[in-house]
C-alpha cells in the first residue's frame, strides 16, 4: 500500500499498516519485557504491557493514530471514549504532541485511571455506565468543536499500533532462539488489540479470552454475526474489557481469524493476578489478566510457542488487594 492509502481513514487496517506503526512506536517506546513463565511443563511467554509509560498497551495505537493527524485536524483536538487505559494513552499522546484531548469516560472507572487522564491534561467527561451511551456524548462533542474522534478499537491506526505488540513479541522470541509458529493468547474487549495482532502475525494461532457475562466477541464469531452484550449491568472486575459490541472493521478481521477462545469467571481472573504478583512480581489488572487466566484455567490449552497478553496494570489499590485475596 502507498503512503497516501495508509493515510486514509476510511480504509482496511492490514499488515502493511502494522509495520508502519512498528517504526513509529519503536522511535519512542522500548520493547515491553516478555517474560518466561512456567505452566504445567509448559514455558508460556507473557508480554508484560503494564510496564508501558501508561501502563497499558494502549500507547501504541494511540501514539500511532495520533501521529497521523493533519496539522488542521491537530489544531481541533481529538475526542475518544475510555473505561481508562485508551483514554491515558491518548492523553499522554496528545501531550507530548499538543493536542488538546477530552476523554468520555465511565462514572464507575477506577479512579487511578481517571486521576491519571486528568495528570496527563485530558479534560474528562463522565458518563454512567449502564445508562447513557458514551458513543452519543462523544458524537454531540465532535459535532460541536470539529474533533477528531479517535475510538478505543473501531479505527484502523489504533488496531495496526496494538498489533506492534505482536512484531515486539517475535522478535524478541528470535533474539532468545525461539523458533516455531506463535500461538498467540489475548484478552479481548473490541478486538482492537487481538485484530490487530491477527494482522501482525498471520501466520500464528489466535486465542482469544473474554470476562463472564462480557463475551460478545466469542458469540459474534460463533453466531457469524456482530451480537452486543446481553446485560450491560453484569457485574465483572474487567472494566477494560467492558465494551457493548464489537465494530465490522474488527469483526471482518477475527471472523475467520480465532483459533479458540474462552470466557473467564471473576475466580479465574483472581488466580492469574496471584500467579503474575508470586511469579513474576507484577501487578496486572483484571482485564489485563484475562488471557493468562484462560490459559491457569485449563480453558485454552497453549500449542506451538505460546505468548500471553498481560495488557495492563492500572487497577486501584483496594480492588487489586480484593482480587488477589479472593474477596472480590
Amino acid at each position: 500500500m502507498t503512503e497516501q492509502e495508509l493515510r486514509d481513514p476510511k480504509r482496511k487496517p492490514s499488515h502493511e499498516g502494522v509495520l508502519r506503526a512498528m517504526t513509529k512506536i519503536a522511535a519512542i517506546l522500548p520493547p515491553t519485557p516478555l517474560l518466561p513463565l512456567e505452566v504445567d511443563g509448559t514455558t508460556i511467554w507473557c508480554k508484560a504491557e503494564m510496564l508501558q509509560p501508561i501502563g497499558a498497551f494502549k500507547i501504541r495505537g494511540a501514539w500511532n493514530r495520533l501521529t497521523d493527524l493533519t496539522d488542521e485536524e491537530r489544531a481541533r483536538g481529538v475526542v475518544a471514549v475510555s473505561s481508562g487505559n485508551h483514554a491515558q494513552g491518548i492523553a499522554w499522546a496528545a501531550q507530548r504532541l499538543g493536542i488538546t484531548a477530552t476523554i468520555i469516560m465511565p462514572e464507575n472507572a477506577p479512579k487511578a485511571k481517571i486521576e491519571a487522564t486528568r495528570g496527563y491534561g485530558a479534560e474528562v467527561v463522565l458518563y454512567q455506565r449502564p445508562g447513557q451511551d458514551r458513543d452519543a456524548i462523544a458524537a454531540e462533542l465532535i459535532a460541536r468543536t470539529g474533533a477528531t474522534l479517535v475510538h478505543p478499537f473501531g479505527d484502523p491506526w489504533v488496531m495496526e499500533g496494538q498489533g506492534t505488540l505482536g512484531l515486539e513479541a517475535e522478535a524478541q522470541l528470535k533474539a532468545r532462539g525461539v523458533e516455531g509458529p506463535l500461538h498467540i493468547i489475548a484478552c479481548c474487549g473490541g478486538g482492537g488489540l487481538s485484530g490487530g495482532l491477527a494482522l501482525a502475525c498471520p501466520d500464528a494461532t489466535l486465542s482469544i479470552a473474554e470476562p463472564q457475562g462480557w463475551d460478545d466477541m466469542i458469540r459474534s464469531i460463533a453466531a457469524g454475526e456482530i451480537l452486543s452484550v446481553e446485560d450491560q449491568a453484569f457485574p465483572t472486575p474487567c472494566d477494560a474489557l467492558q465494551t457493548p459490541r464489537t465494530f465490522p472493521i474488527n469483526f471482518d478481521v477475527l471472523r475467520d481469524r480465532v483459533h479458540s477462545s474462552a470466557v473467564v469467571t471473576p475466580a479465574d481472573i483472581s488466580a492469574a493476578m496471584r500467579v503474575t504478583f508470586e511469579k513474576l512480581h507484577l501487578v496486572v489488572e483484571p482485564g489485563g489478566a484475562a488471557a493468562l487466566a484462560a490459559v491457569l484455567s485449563g480453558k485454552i490449552d497453549p500449542v506451538a510457542t505460546p505468548v500471553v497478553t498481560l495488557s495492563g496494570g492500572n487497577v486501584d489499590w483496594e480492588s487489586y488487594r480484593q482480587m488477589v485475596g479472593g474477596t472480590a
